[in-house]
């Protein structure tokens, strides 16, 4: 038989997903797969029976429904205060992974490179690989998870194609300053590099910490590829609704790429969420504000608890630290985790290049019961976990 593709040569199965058939496997609370155990907004759901019995069954637009497309670009407008055409500035795609690969597809050819930081969400570096492109790593140095300058700069003179930013960043919870944003944007513009962003978390940040949207930025918007999301914004993980927002010569070539990867996202799911996108400012403000309870009500729970843990300015992450414990794999501690204590994490050397050990992650997009279930449950941490 003829060999397979070399591309996936080095590839696992994603870890993330993994935790979860092991935390599914062990009757784990699951806090390593980052979605809600809550329901959407009731106004979704309700337009979504409705959509059942009108006719929305068939294709949409490939690039997107029409009015899903049109609520979409007032949203952005709205949060950026840039216009938007959602004629020829955006393509909606299966959820936003397909739209970092759809846009990935869209500026890399082989053998160009790309920068990623370094802790990234694990689909960057493989959605690298298979365009044939090289990542560059470039490390966010912890607590803090800010960047060093000049070892940024010296990976934009390798005259990568494009850098990835995921903004705040999934799994560290890093928000980026406007400052850092604009040392990205001068070193982009100088060395004529597109900037990927991901931004599915936009909308959850906590105070002091404020996102700004990398397009916004002077000179920017021209070479920004902005993903996005509805999945965390609206708690429809399941629905698979993302987006590109950029230029219309960028959107030229990613409408041909994302019609050849998936066609087109779910027409009836698209006509529901059109009611998510044009809800009022006060969605946001209690959105910021429920997550903000739940990040302090868990966070609270490890300081009782004597659990070293990172504190996230942005999404709904926390990344705790196992290095007290001595475990020469991360890996075999998470399942030790999910087995003998009874609560789901991702092992962090998932998301780093670089030889990291001393981290896991933990997602707090649960209801406040079941946190509170994970904690009682890490309450034996240490006694079941040393080794």
């Amino acid at each position: 038989m003829p060999e397979l593709s070399g591309r996936t040569a080095n590839f696992t199965d994603s870890v993330i997903r993994r935790m979860t058939r092991i935390s599914n496997q062990y009757g784990a609370v699951n806090l390593s797969q980052g979605f809600p155990d809550f329901e959407p907004p009731k106004e979704i759901l309700q337009r979504l029976a409705e959509v059942t019995k009108e006719d929305f069954h068939q294709y949409s637009i490939t690039w997107g429904a029409q009015n899903f497309r049109e609520a979409l670009a007032e949203k952005h407008e709205h949060f950026t205060g840039m216009k938007i055409d959602p004629n020829s500035e955006i393509v909606v795609t299966c959820g936003s992974t397909e739209a970092m690969m759809a846009a990935m597809m869209s500026v890399t050819n082989p053998g160009d490179k790309v920068i990623v930081f370094s802790p990234f969400y694990e689909n960057y570096g493989a959605d690298t690989v298979l365009c044939g492109a090289e990542p560059i790593y470039v490390p966010l140095i912890p607590p803090t998870f800010s960047f060093d300058a000049d070892v940024l700069e010296e990976a934009f003179r390798q005259n990568p194609k494009a850098l990835i930013l995921c903004n705040p960043s999934n799994p560290c919870g890093k928000v980026f300053t406007y400052n850092e944003l604009k040392i990205i944007a001068d070193l982009a513009e100088k060395y004529d590099t597109f900037v990927i962003t991901d931004e599915v978390y936009e909308h959850i940040v906590y105070a002091p910490h404020k996102h700004t949207y990398f397009s916004t930025l002077p000179g920017m918007k021209d070479r920004t590829i902005s993903c996005g999301s509805l999945s965390k914004t609206y708690s429809i993980t399941g629905w698979r609704l993302g987006y590109v927002i950029a230029t219309p010569h960028i959107i030229e070539t990613v409408k041909k790429v994302h019609d050849f990867l998936t066609v087109g996202a779910a027409a009836p799911l698209q006509e529901a969420a059109v009611t998510g996108l044009r809800f009022s400012d006060d969605y946001y403000a209690d959105l910021q504000l429920k997550y903000t309870e739940k990040r302090d009500f868990f966070i609270d729970g490890l300081d009782r608890l004597k659990i070293s843990h990172t504190t996230p300015e942005g999404a709904y992450y926390v990344l705790l630290d196992i290095s007290e414990f001595g475990y020469d794999s991360d890996v075999e501690f998470c399942e030790k985790l999910a087995r003998e204590v009874g609560v789901g994490a991702v092992p962090g050397s998932s998301f780093f290049k670089e030889p990291e050990n001393r981290y896991i992650r933990m997602h707090f997009a649960k209801k406040n019961q079941t946190l509170n279930e994970a904690l009682n449950r890490l309450d034996s941490f240490r006694e079941k976990m040393l080794i």
